[in-house]
């Protein structure tokens, strides 16, 4: 069995994971389980991956399962401090199209505690070509 430690702090409205050792087959359930009994309802979740050196396709759908809850439950989930082959592997089946990667673990904190700036309208939605702000043009 691939050794891998598990570790959380809970901050306000996020919980951060840290793993260390291998992510695989052989414990993947390991950690589903540990995040059933840690996770808060509606918190983000920051996975520190620094000491993950190796992830095979089980931990890949251990992270993505707890994309898939927490969005259920109204959270997030970003990954930071990838090492080079688990970066790799995440790069190559795109999962960060799903799951923002951070450089650092205080990189995915700050993201998560920003808010989305609002979609801003174009500029041509705003002044028609009269220039009277209205949006509309007269007819």
């Amino acid at each position: 069995m691939s050794r891998l430690t598990f570790a959380h702090r809970h901050l306000p409205g996020i919980t951060v994971v840290t793993l260390a050792g291998d992510l695989d087959a052989t414990n993947a359930g390991r950690l589903e389980t540990f995040l059933a009994d840690v996770r808060r309802p509606g918190d983000h979740l920051v996975f520190d991956l620094a000491e993950i050196h190796f992830m095979d396709s089980a931990g890949l759908r251990a992270l993505l399962n707890s994309y898939t809850s927490a969005a259920r439950l109204g959270g997030s989930v970003r990954l930071a401090a990838l090492q080079a082959m688990p970066a790799r592997i995440v790069e190559i089946t795109r999962v960060d199209t799903h799951l923002p990667v951070h450089r650092t673990v205080e990189d995915a904190l700050t993201a998560v505690r920003t808010p989305p700036e609002p979609p801003r309208r174009p500029i041509s939605d705003t002044i028609d070509s009269t220039g009277s702000g209205s949006g509309t043009s007269a007819a």
